[in-house]
C-alpha cells in the first residue's frame, strides 16, 4: 500500500541532519480494510528481531524494509525475512525512498526522539520502543509531530493493556477496578520493589570506567550510531547492548524497565495528564556524570498525596518483601492479589470493568483512533522515569511542575531535562 501521497515533500539534509516541521498531513492514505500494511523495523538488535517476528507473524501486515548501522545485523535479518525486503544503514535513506505505512523505532533511546519525528514527518506511524525518549523535553516534541502529522503513535509497553503485570501475580484490571471505585481510599501510596521482579535488570546496565578505546570494527558505522550524542571514543562496551549503562544514550536498568513498571500505576491511579510535584532519591552521590550508577529507593508524590515508591535494592537496605504493592487508608493489595480485608478480592467480581482501551495496532491504524499507550499517556509514564532518574543524579529532592515540564528553581535538574544534541542533529 503506497504512501507517498502522505509524504513529507523533502527530508532533511544529510550533511545537515535537523529535524524540520512539516504541514500538517492529516489522515491521507488510510489503509484499507483489505490492504496490507507495509512495516519497517529501525534497530536489528534483540529486541529488534522481536519486532520482525511481530510483523511475520501478523497477515494484516508486510515487512519491506529493514536498518541497522551493523551491516552484519542488516544481512542476518535479510536472510531470515527473505521476499523482497529491503536493507539500509541510514534510516533517512529508507523512510525516503520505501513505501512505508509503520515505522519500528527500536534503536537505543538517544535516537528515539529523532527517528520517531523523522517517521512521523514523513507521514508514517510509529511503533516505538521504550523509554519513549532519553529526556523530558523530548517527549513533546514526539507528542507535537503526531498531532500535527495526524499520526498514530504505540509505544511498546503493554501491561496497562493486557498481560499479568511482572512480579504481581495479577493483570491491572482488578486493581484498576479498586482504585476508580474507591475501595482502597484516597491518597494512595504504590510500591514497586525488587520483589515485584524491578531489580532484575537494575544492576545489569552500570557503565564501565577507564576503559581503553578501540577501533570501531567495520561492520558498524560508529558516527552513526553516536548520531546525536556526545562523541566519546568507541569501546565495545559502549554500544549494544551495554549502551544502556552510559548517560548519553539511555538511563540504566530504571530507563530500560521503568515504563513497563510505571505505565500500569499511572493508569490505575488516573495520572495519565499529570506528573509528580516533589521527587527524592536515595542513592550514592556524587553520581558519575557519564556511568550510570547504583541506587536504592526514589519516592515521588503527587499534589493529591498520592505517592510513587521505587525501590531497587541494589543500594542500601532490603526491606521490601512483606510490604503491600498498592495501599491506602481502607485497605491494601500485596502480590497475587492477596487483599486486607479479604472482602475486596470478593468485591472486585462485581465492580463494572474500567473504560475499554484499543490494544490492536492495527484497529489504531485504519480507524485513525489512538492506540491505549500513545504519545500522550506514554509521554507521561516517561517523564516518570527521568524524574527518578534526575533526582538519582542531583542527590537533592526536586520540586516538578507538571503543566510546564520544568523543575522549579533548580537549572541543573532543568539541563538534565531538556539536552543539547550534537551538531548537526537537532530538533526544532
Amino acid at each position: 500500500m503506497s504512501k507517498k501521497t502522505a509524504r513529507a515533500a523533502k527530508s532533511p539534509s544529510k550533511t545537515a541532519p535537523n529535524i524540520v516541521k512539516s504541514e500538517t498531513l492529516g489522515s491521507a492514505g488510510r489503509p484499507g480494510a483489505n490492504d496490507r500494511i507495509n512495516h519497517a523495523v529501525i534497530g536489528l538488535g534483540g529486541m529488534g528481531q522481536g519486532h520482525l517476528g511481530y510483523v511475520l507473524k501478523d497477515p494484516q501486515a508486510k515487512l519491506v524494509a529493514v536498518c541497522d548501522v551493523m551491516q552484519s545485523r542488516v544481512k542476518a535479518s535479510l536472510e531470515k525475512v527473505g521476499g523482497d525486503c529491503r536493507g539500509y544503514r541510514d534510516f533517512r535513506e529508507m523512510i525516503d525512498h520505501e513505501d512505508i505505512d509503520v515505522v519500528h523505532v527500536v534503536t537505543p533511546p538517544h535516537w528515539h526522539a529523532l527517528q520517531n519525528i523523522y517517521a512521523l514527518d514523513a507521514g508514517c506511524d510509529v511503533w516505538a520502543e521504550k523509554p519513549m525518549t532519553r529526556t523530558i523535553a523530548e517527549g513533546l516534541h514526539i507528542a507535537e509531530a503526531v498531532r500535527r502529522n495526524g499520526r498514530v503513535f504505540r509505544l511498546n509497553t503493554w501491561f496497562r493493556l493486557y498481560g499479568a503485570f511482572y512480579g504481581l501475580g495479577v493483570d491491572i484490571k482488578p486493581l484498576k477496578k479498586l482504585v476508580q471505585n474507591g475501595l482502597l481510599g484516597w491518597p494512595l501510596t504504590v510500591r514497586i520493589s525488587a520483589h515485584t521482579g524491578f531489580a532484575w535488570k537494575a544492576s545489569m546496565w552500570t557503565g564501565k570506567l577507564g576503559l581503553p578505546p578501540e577501533k570501531p570494527p567495520a561492520d558498524i558505522d560508529y558516527d552513526l550510531w553516536l548520531g546525536p550524542a556526545p562523541y566519546k571514543p568507541y569501546t565495545s562496551h559502549r554500544v549494544s547492548p551495554s549502551f544502556r549503562g552510559y548517560w548519553d544514550y539511555d538511563g540504566g536498568g530504571l530507563a530500560d524497565m521503568g515504563q513497563h513498571y510505571l505505565d500500569p500505576v499511572q493508569y490505575i491511579l488516573d495520572k495519565d495528564d499529570t506528573s509528580p510535584t516533589e521527587i527524592e532519591a536515595t542513592a550514592p552521590w556524587p553520581q558519575h556524570p557519564d556511568v550510570v550508577g547504583l541506587w536504592g529507593q526514589v519516592e515521588m508524590k503527587y499534589a493529591d498525596g498520592c505517592k510513587l515508591i521505587l525501590e531497587s535494592c541494589e543500594w542500601g537496605p532490603e526491606e521490601t518483601k512483606d510490604k503491600p504493592f498498592i495501599e491506602g487508608p481502607l485497605g491494601k493489595v500485596y502480590r497475587n492479589f492477596r487483599t486486607e480485608p479479604e472482602r475486596l478480592a470478593e468485591l472486585v467480581v462485581e465492580l463494572p470493568d474500567p473504560e475499554p482501551q484499543i490494544s490492536d495496532f492495527n484497529v489504531s491504524i485504519r480507524t485513525r483512533q489512538k492506540f491505549g499507550l500513545n504519545e500522550l499517556n506514554g509521554n507521561r509514564s516517561n517523564i516518570l522515569v527521568h524524574l527518578a532518574n534526575c533526582a538519582i543524579r542531583t542527590g537533592r529532592k526536586l520540586h516538578f511542575d507538571p503543566e510546564t515540564l520544568r523543575f522549579r528553581n533548580d537549572e541543573t535538574a532543568n539541563r538534565l531535562a531538556e539536552q543539547p544534541m550534537r551538531l548537526p542533529w537537532g530538533l526544532l
